[in-house]
């Protein structure tokens, strides 16, 4: 399960607005970035992010970055809660 961030349906597009601006504008464009997605449940209640990279440090200077402290105070201020969770891709399908 990716991580996820909790939200009401009043909020979610608001939400899911900023995760688009982030990744497009910002979190795609950094060292290490390979891919991404978002997903909305059926509720629209919580949205799953996902995000690939090279190597974990490469993840962790983003999160860092002044930019993505601010974006991620911007993102917190809509969500009910937050879940996050960090996986090591073990195998791949598809």
């Amino acid at each position: 399960m990716p991580p996820t961030l909790r939200c009401t349906p009043g909020t979610r597009q608001d939400l899911r607005d900023l995760l688009t601006a982030a990744f497009r504008d910002f979190i795609s464009q950094q060292p290490g970035f390979i891919a991404a997605g978002l997903h909305v449940n059926d509720a629209q209640t919580r949205i799953a992010n996902y995000s690939q990279w090279r190597a974990r440090s490469d993840f962790q200077a983003m999160l860092r970055s002044d930019e993505m402290r601010a974006r991620n105070r911007e993102i917190s201020a809509l969500c009910k809660g937050f879940e996050p969770v960090m996986y090591d891709v073990v195998a791949t399908f598809g």
